[in-house]
C-alpha cells in the first residue's frame, strides 16, 4: 500500500510517499481502508519534532527521531477486515475513528474499542473533519468546562478547527457563544451559531467589561492572568492549545497557566484530546450532535491523497477556517 512516510523531523518535505506492508489487523483491531484524513497542528508538531521540550515527555514525538512514522490522527473509511474477536464491525461498514496515527495511509489497524460508525448524514471528507478536533471540543466544554444551559461561554480561536466545533457544541448544550476570530472569519463563526462575535484586531477581548462562564482557550493569543479576568469569580479556563514554537511553546505557556490554578478562584485546566480514553463513546456522542443537525463540519480545503505535504504546509500557515482535509481513496 502507498504511505506518507515520516523517518526525519523537518518540513512537510520529508513527508515520502512510499509502498509499505499491508497492516494486518491483530485479535481485537478492525483493518480500515482509509477515504479520508484530515491534517492539524498535532501533525506538524509530530513532524517536526517541536516544541523540543516534548522530546522529553512520555508521550512525545521522540527524543532521537519521530516515534510515529506514518502520521494521521484522524480517519474515515470502510472496514476491510476485522480481527477474531471483533464484533461489532464486519467488511463494508462505513466507520471513522482518531488512532492518532497511520490515517496518512490508504489501510491503517484500529482497535475495536475505539472506532465508531461513520455518521449517515457526513461523506468520508466530512466525517475525517470530525475525530479529534470536535472531541478536543466536547472534552473540553462537556467534561473539563462542565458547561451547563445558560452559561456565558467565550471561544477564543473560534474559526479554527476545534473553535468551529466548539461554537457549534456549546450553541448545543444551551450556552450564549462568543467567538474570538480575525476579520477574515467573523461572518463564518456568526453563520455557525455564535451569539456575539469578537474581532481581535479591534478588541481585545481580555479588557472587556464582559465575564464568561467558561473560556475554552483554541488561540493562546493571551496570557494566563489576563485569561482569568475575563472569568466570573467561580468560572473555568480551559486550556486547548496556543501558538506553536521551537523550544517550550506552547507546552510552556500550558504549564504556567496550570501553575496558577492554586492560587485563584477559578478553575484553569487542560483538554487533552489524545491521552482521553473515552473517544469511541465521545464520537458517538458526536454523532447524535451531527446526525441531529446541531453540529456540521467546517472544511476549509480538501486535498488529493498525494498532496499531503501541501496540505499540511497550509495547515501550519495557521490561517485555516474550519478543517484541513483529505480525500485518499474512494
Amino acid at each position: 500500500m502507498k504511505a506518507f512516510v515520516l523517518r526525519s523531523y523537518g518540513s512537510p518535505d520529508v513527508l515520502d510517499l512510499t509502498d509499505v506492508a499491508m497492516p494486518s489487523p491483530g485479535d481485537d483491531e478492525v483493518l480500515v481502508r482509509v477515504l479520508a484524513t484530515s491534517v492539524q497542528p498535532y501533525d506538524w508538531h509530530l513532524m517536526r519534532g517541536e516544541p523540543y521540550i516534548a522530546r522529553l515527555m512520555p508521550g512525545g514525538p521522540g527524543l532521537r527521531g519521530p516515534e510515529i512514522d506514518i502520521l494521521g490522527a484522524d480517519v474515515a473509511g470502510r472496514v476491510e477486515a476485522v480481527g477474531k474477536n471483533v464484533t461489532e464491525f464486519r467488511p463494508g461498514d462505513e466507520v471513522f475513528a482518531m488512532p492518532k496515527r497511520g490515517g496518512f495511509s490508504e489501510y491503517v489497524c484500529v482497535p475495536e474499542s475505539e472506532l465508531a460508525p461513520k455518521p449517515e448524514n457526513l461523506s468520508f471528507e466530512q466525517a475525517a473533519a470530525v475525530p479529534l478536533a470536535a472531541g478536543t471540543a466536547l472534552l473540553g466544554l462537556r467534561d473539563q468546562g462542565r458547561i451547563r444551559p445558560g452559561q456565558r461561554v467565550l471561544v477564543n480561536g473560534a474559526s479554527g478547527g476545534v473553535g468551529t466545533f466548539a461554537v457549534q457544541i456549546a450553541k448545543a448544550f444551551g450556552a450564549e457563544v462568543t467567538g474570538v476570530c480575525g476579520p477574515r472569519n467573523t461572518e463564518l463563526v456568526r453563520s455557525i451559531g455564535a451569539d456575539e462575535v469578537i474581532d481581535y484586531t479591534k478588541e481585545d477581548f481580555t479588557r472587556s467589561r464582559q465575564r464568561y462562564d467558561l473560556l475554552l482557550d483554541v488561540a493562546g493569543s493571551r496570557p494566563g492572568r489576563a485569561c482569568l479576568r475575563t472569568l466570573t469569580r467561580e468560572g473555568t479556563h480551559v486550556i486547548v492549545g496556543g501558538p506553536g514554537g521551537r523550544w517550550l511553546k506552547p507546552v510552556g505557556r500550558m504549564v504556567s497557566a496550570l501553575a496558577l490554578s492554586p492560587f485563584v478562584s477559578q478553575r484553569v485546566v487542560r483538554a487533552d484530546v489524545v491521552g482521553c480514553t473515552e473517544n469511541k463513546r465521545n464520537l458517538m456522542t458526536l454523532t447524535e450532535l451531527i446526525e441531529g443537525g446541531k453540529v456540521t463540519p467546517v472544511i476549509d480545503r480538501c486535498y488529493p491523497f498525494e498532496e499531503i505535504p501541501a496540505a499540511v504546509r497550509y495547515q501550519e500557515e495557521g490561517h485555516t477556517a474550519g478543517k484541513v482535509v483529505v480525500t485518499v481513496g474512494t
